[in-house]
């Protein structure tokens, strides 16, 4: 692949970063970055670093809902 990829349009298309799930960016981050990584995509090189937040967001709330589900559960075991 000759053309460099920009990595937040790769992965939001033409929507807005709200109507993307996190599971969709988390899947799409991981294979954007690992491809970038193996040398086999090619990534506009700042944009990458721009668009981490993209990302980073995903993980952020995907630890949150686990923090919470993680919650649930140990109050269900303290009142059982």
């Amino acid at each position: 692949m000759d053309r460099e990829l920009n990595f937040a349009r790769e992965i939001l298309g033409e929507r807005p970063y709200q109507d993307v799930p996190d599971e969709e960016v988390l899947r799409e981050a991981e294979r954007l970055l690992g491809g970038w990584m193996a040398g086999e995509l090619r990534m506009e090189r700042p944009k990458l670093y721009d668009h981490y937040a993209l990302l980073l967001l995903a993980l952020l709330r995907r630890n949150q809902e686990l923090e919470a589900r993680l919650s649930a559960l140990e109050a269900q075991r303290m009142n059982p």
